[in-house]
């Protein structure tokens, strides 16, 4: 069992930055594909960011896209969200997540969830 611990929410402002961490524990998270989810208030988790096991491939929500940069460094076991330019509807918690085998976007695919962080873009 891996365990995923997100830190880095916050309150900012609308045109802010603000960069999430997600924290693997164990020796094997290099050979894990990870991912970034979303859940805003009242609605459904949605997929954000995924990074294959090398960082080498990426892929991002079209809502995202252009403003959220996901990226890992295995040897310090970590995958970070740097979210830029971020607009009120960008409020949600965040998950981090691992699915099993390589790069995927379903969330039915993950099988390891971190507990989440909450992110709040005020107006």
């Amino acid at each position: 069992q891996v365990q995923l611990v997100e830190s880095g929410g916050g309150l900012v402002q609308a045109g802010g930055s603000l960069r999430l961490s997600c924290a693997a524990s164990g020796r094997t998270f290099s050979a894990y594909a990870m991912g970034w989810f979303r859940q805003p208030p009242g609605k459904e988790r949605e997929f954000v960011a995924a990074i294959n096991w090398s960082g080498g491939s990426t892929n991002y929500a079209d809502s995202v896209k252009g403003r959220f940069t996901i990226s890992r460094d295995n040897a310090k076991m970590t995958v970070y969200l740097q979210m830029n330019s971020l607009k009120p509807e960008d409020t949600a918690v965040y998950y981090c997540a691992a699915p099993l085998g390589g790069l995927r976007t379903g969330i039915n695919e993950y099988h390891y969830w971190g507990q989440g962080t909450q992110v709040t873009v005020s107006s």
